[in-house]
């Protein structure tokens, strides 16, 4: 599928995997609508091409409202990139026995996979109405888990749950959609030098760094955005996920 003269949505698109992807797209032709909190929005930078769009990922009215905005570019919406997320930590029990924060817990799902899914449902209701391209294709959706997906450390109950339901919900989709010619993805990334990292110090990203078996270095943004956009022009391309990780496995710890 060609991403010259199409719309796209990439949600977190005002910075790290999602800023990456929204340029990425936007380089290619594509009108790209980045959803992100307005708090974000403010410090993004002005990318040609790219649309910020003040949006809650777990608000469905904000979403349909935006996601109105982008099927109405003038040109038809076919690609989807979820890149909103957050990584917050949190141990099941604390170091004293008690339990840790379920409000904690509620939110990171919410906003990881809950968010995901009801940016997915809403913008595939949108595809759905585009013309159909060859072999009936509309379009494709790709979400973003993480290898904690699969290998969960301590600390990362919430963030390995909502990024555990963010894989499940990939084939499921893949095939419920199928019908409308709209393609699911998973896009799995390992160490990724995102905000996320913005608060540790730079030997222990170094150390990071160091368990990568190769190439030993963390990942970069426009690495993910160069692979969602294969994603995107690849299409037979469906109901995958593929990890970028560069062979990393995460110890327990």
């Amino acid at each position: 599928m060609q991403v010259e003269n199409t719309a796209a949505i990439v949600t977190g698109g005002a910075s790290g995997l999602g800023a990456a992807t929204a340029k990425a797209l936007a380089e290619k032709g594509a009108t790209v609508f980045a959803f992100d909190l307005a708090g974000s929005i403010e410090k993004a930078p002005e990318v040609a091409g790219v649309h910020y769009v003040a949006v809650d990922v777990t608000d469905a009215e904000q979403v349909r409202e935006a996601v109105a905005t982008a099927a109405n570019a003038g040109v038809p919406l076919r690609t989807v990139v979820n890149c909103a997320g957050v990584g917050t930590a949190g141990r099941i029990l604390n170091k004293d026995g008690s339990v840790g924060d379920l409000a904690k817990y509620a939110m990171v799902v919410n906003i990881n996979l809950v968010g995901s899914y009801n940016v997915l449902a809403l913008a595939a209701e949108a595809i759905a109405k585009t013309p159909e391209l060859e072999h009936g294709a509309r379009g494709i959706i790709i979400n973003t888990a993480s290898v904690a997906a699969f290998e969960g450390q301590v600390g990362q109950a919430a963030y390995s749950s909502s990024k555990g339901g963010v894989l499940g919900l990939m084939l499921p989709a893949a095939r419920d959609l199928a019908t409308y010619g709209i393609r699911v993805c998973t896009i799995a990334p390992g160490i990724v030098e995102t905000p996320m990292l913005a608060g540790v110090t730079e030997e222990f990203q170094k150390s990071l760094a160091a368990g990568v078996p190769f190439p030993k270095r963390l990942g970069r943004p426009d690495e993910y955005a160069q692979l969602a956009t294969f994603l995107v022009e690849h299409d037979y391309m469906n109901g995958e996920v593929v990890r970028m990780d560069g062979a990393i496995r995460l110890a327990p710890r």
